[in-house]
């Protein structure tokens, strides 16, 4: 087979894989129609995931400043996460791809395996200030394919009139056991605990990474000892009453509304929900989620990467370059990641944004401390992984299986 052959090829038989990635930390409303590759001269096309922003918005402005700085005239496209990874692989099929691709991270080890994304180095894109631990969900097969325009991670929110009527000090939330310990408190003084998403989809899997990461499992082994204890941890919470039976159906939004209610002491859930939590209507704090023996644990990262795909016409990578190069500067980084919700991907950027915004050093500690879902060259290997992942911990939760045998099952189905 010649190249574009087996590229095609490679196309079409990972896109089941793209899909079932997902995205998780972040989402979207229906996206607009289609664009097609700028094949006019002075047009550069860009394809993004913020249906939400329309020609009018500072994220449109900010796209056509950087095509006038860049001497082009940019077209937008938007689309919802999920028609976005569909459209880029029809269009890189067709070769017919936009000339900037913005893209949920863990879609972006997929396109790079299957030949769809340019790297870093072919670009000359400089990375070096990025934080390594965000910049590794852009890298595969020890190359890098784009820079994060920003990050969102998981943390614990808590209603703070909930803890001090049950006595609980959220200083002294350092590990499992001191969590545990504060729910115990908190069901003593006829409250509710903690409630999070267990759904069986890749929210699910989002949502328990930093409790499978905190407990010292790795992905390549489901069946580990730590991998164990941490499905064990959350059964035990339902039949201890400290989480509802909810959390099994529960997406992330519907796990919020039910902590919005102001019945539950915690929840977990992401930045994008800091907007939500203000309009509460009670005192609320943040908390990394702890590991099990104490720190951070390492939560997902949640985000977008800016990509340059292959094309064609190989002289249109400079422009794209300088594209890529405006939207994730120091200055437009601020005002966009402000805008989306994220932490920005460089320690410059999130020092400013705690100066402006005390409220965001949680955030930026839990996402020092996060890492990408298709790291450690997991990369397609990832969605399988998840989707046996969520799998075993419903089982466990449902009590279908013990946590161990639905994760014995869950890494046979895995490495089959």
């Amino acid at each position: 087979m010649n190249r574009n052959t087996s590229r095609r090829l490679a196309l079409a038989s990972l896109a089941v894989a793209v899909i079932l990635t997902g995205a998780s930390a972040c989402g979207g409303s229906s996206g607009s129609s289609a664009g097609s590759s700028g094949s006019a001269a002075g047009t550069y096309t860009v394809w993004d995931p913020y249906p939400q922003f329309d020609a009018g918005s500072d994220w449109a402005k900010l796209l056509n400043n950087c095509g006038t700085q860049a001497g082009v005239t940019i077209k937008r496209t938007a689309f919802d996460t999920s028609d976005l990874t569909n459209k880029t692989l029809l269009a890189a099929q067709q070769g017919n791809s936009p000339d900037v691709l913005i893209v949920d991270n863990p879609v972006v080890s997929t396109l790079a395996e299957a030949g769809v994304l340019t790297t870093t180095d072919d670009n000359k894109i400089d990375t070096s200030q990025v934080l390594p631990n965000l910049l590794g969900a852009g890298q595969s097969g020890g190359k890098t394919y784009g820079t994060p325009i920003g990050a969102n991670t998981l943390a614990l929110y808590y209603n703070k009139s909930i803890l001090k009527a049950a006595g609980v000090d959220s200083a002294g939330i350092k590990d499992w056991a001191s969590l545990n310990a504060a729910l115990a408190k908190v069901k003593a003084a006829g409250k509710k605990g903690i409630t999070f998403s267990a759904i069986g989809t890749e929210e699910g899997s989002f949502q328990f990474l930093p409790w499978f990461w905190g407990s010292g499992a790795q992905l390549t082994d489901l069946a580990s000892n730590q991998a164990v204890s941490a499905v064990t941890l959350w059964q035990n919470w339902l039949k201890a009453g400290y989480a509802p039976n909810s959390v099994i159906n529960n997406t992330q939004t519907t796990s919020w509304q039910e902590f919005a209610t102001g019945q539950y002491a915690f929840a977990e859930n992401g930045t994008w929900q800091l907007a939500n939590a203000k309009k509460a209507g009670f005192d609320y704090g943040i908390l990394p989620i702890p590991a099990m023996n104490g720190g951070t644990a390492a939560a997902p990262t949640g985000g977008e990467f800016v990509t340059v795909p292959v094309q064609s016409d190989k002289s249109r990578y400079a422009t794209s370059a300088k594209l890529v190069s405006c939207l994730t500067s120091a200055e437009n980084l601020l005002t966009t990641d402000t805008t989306l919700s994220y932490v920005a991907p460089t320690k410059a950027v999130q020092d400013k944004q705690v100066a402006a915004n005390p409220d965001l050093a949680v955030w930026v500690q839990a996402v020092a401390a996060a890492k990408g879902r298709t790291g450690d060259n997991l990369g397609t290997k990832y969605p399988k992984i998840s989707e046996q992942l969520w799998g075993a911990v419903q089982a466990a939760l449902t009590g279908s299986q013990s946590p161990k045998d639905a994760l014995n099952a869950a890494q046979a189905a895995a490495t089959k």
